[in-house]
């Protein structure tokens, strides 16, 4: 590994203890070198609040070191005003000798516009520096700003022999049949934790009757999505009466009230849900069920990761589990339960 190598990976480090806190904004560290020795480092700690070189540069003690220092950054430093003053500019203002970026930032706003900032004003750009583990990091960010949709992620919970769910006509069996192990459960909440939004299809709401929350790990609830183009989810239901913010994607009617907005679509297909979550800015979704939205979004090949949850109960009949026809990446053991996660690359 290079010293640039060894400088950057520290950032990336570090970009990663931002979180979900950082919500829209893309995961960034940050780390100042000064005669090889490491006087400052930071992160993007919340959206809206200062940026990673900010807090970089004000941990150094001497600031006169700067002018003779390199920062390794993860991103493109900004050079537009947002919430927060262009990055760019703070380090031209103290005149650092070198900068080493991960990746260039791919929101149009930045786009190579900081490196040309960097650059005019004297300061050695260098670039590329660990891109893909950069890329890695901030997936969701890139897919949205590049594919301009949110990153999908799929998540369902099968029965070793194949099912999701029992067959609701001949049972009368109501609310979720429980498939994993309450250890998964609790892995599972924390995979809502760091997603944007979670969706389902209004059968998942009308068997199940989920709140769709992280109550089984603490972090951040995701925004509650429905699809439900007749709006026949049961309104007594958890997603609708609890308080908790939830949108309803429907082909009826635009409302919105204090917790819950409807947005109708011309179409309820995959393609239209995507358009009208990127122009809600949101960058990162996971689809949990049932077992026609998650085969739609597979079928349409509109999705980049899935974890696949299977357990040791066997329901001998009712529906059967979406399939990907792929091999998965890799299989870990929760106790008794297995996980398989695919990418779609």
């Amino acid at each position: 590994m290079t010293p640039d190598e060894k400088y950057m990976l520290r950032a990336l480090q570090l970009a990663k203890l931002g979180g979900s806190a950082t919500k829209s904004n893309p995961l960034v560290g940050a780390v100042i070198v000064w005669n090889k020795e490491i006087i400052g480092e930071g992160y993007h700690q919340k959206y809206g609040e200062a940026h990673a070189e900010v807090h970089a540069v004000n941990s150094v003690k001497d600031k006169t070191l700067l002018k003779e220092a390199t920062i390794y950054v993860t991103l493109e430093p900004c050079s537009h005003f947002g919430k927060t003053p262009p990055c760019a500019d703070l380090l031209v203002k103290h005149q650092f000798k070198r900068v080493v970026i991960a990746q260039i930032d791919p929101f149009s706003e930045v786009s190579g516009r900081g490196i040309e900032k960097l650059k005019n004003a004297g300061i050695k750009v260098d670039c590329g520096i660990m891109e893909e583990e950069a890329k890695e990091l901030n997936k969701r960010f890139m897919t949205f700003h590049t594919k301009k949709r949110p990153y999908i992620t799929l998540k369902w919970a099968q029965t070793k022999d194949g099912f999701i769910d029992r067959d609701r006509s001949s049972d009368s069996e109501t609310g979720i049949n429980w498939i994993s192990q309450p250890e998964t459960q609790v892995i599972t909440h924390q995979i809502r934790s760091t997603e944007q939004a979670i969706l389902v299809g209004w059968r998942t709401i009308q068997n199940d009757n989920p709140s769709l929350t992280t109550r089984a790990f603490t972090g951040e609830n995701p925004l509650r999505i429905v699809i439900d183009p007749q709006l026949k989810a049961p309104k007594e239901a958890a997603v609708f009466t609890d308080g908790n913010k939830t949108i309803v994607f429907n082909l009826l009617k635009d409302l919105e009230t204090e917790h819950i907005r409807y947005i109708a679509l011309k179409d309820v297909n995959p393609e239209s849900i995507l358009e009208a979550l990127f122009q809600l800015t949101i960058q990162s979704v996971l689809i949990e069920g049932g077992g026609n939205t998650l085969s739609r979004f597979i079928e349409s090949d509109c999705w980049d990761e899935a974890l696949v949850i299977t357990g040791q109960s066997a329901f001998k009949s009712g529906l059967k589990a979406p399939l990907i026809s792929k091999t998965p990446l890799k299989t870990i053991s929760f106790g008794k339960d297995r996980l398989d996660y695919f990418r779609n690359i």
